[in-house]
């Protein structure tokens, strides 16, 4: 199997999972009225991103499992459609100051959560790799 044909699969798994995960999450979360859901899916997805892309930065793993996991797994998880659609609801079902407050929290949240992932993942993989050259 070539490796494109790898990357897609990869990517199609990742996306059937990231989006299942995402669909359960938001059903926990319904009764809120509230957009919680889609909050924690963006940080928590934005956070698992910059791990994975730190992590992958230093240990040079395999493409289609890079590609699987971001493009397919986070990629799918996270959304930019359903915030713009939450935003929007919220500005007219609540007050423009909430809804505001939603993307200004989801947009930050999100960078900030990626910087933190991608530390950590720097961190980890920094020992590993570190752990691996003292084994060998």
């Amino acid at each position: 199997m070539t490796n494109s044909w790898k990357n897609v699969i990869s990517i199609g798994i990742g996306a059937v999972l990231g989006t299942l995960g995402r669909y359960f999450l938001n059903l926990t979360m319904l009764e809120t009225g509230y957009p919680f859901g889609t909050i924690l899916e963006n940080l928590t997805g934005s956070f698992i991103l910059g791990f994975l892309t730190a992590w992958f930065s230093f240990l040079i793993p395999r493409e289609w499992l890079k590609v699987g996991l971001g493009v397919g797994l986070c990629g799918s998880f996270t959304t930019m459609s359903t915030l713009a659609a939450d935003a929007t609801f919220l500005f007219y079902t609540y007050t423009p100051f909430q809804s505001a407050l939603y993307v200004f929290g989801s947009m930050f949240g999100g960078v900030l959560l990626a910087l933190i992932g991608f530390l950590v993942g720097s961190i980890l993989a920094k020992k590993y790799k570190h752990r691996r050259k003292e084994v060998t």
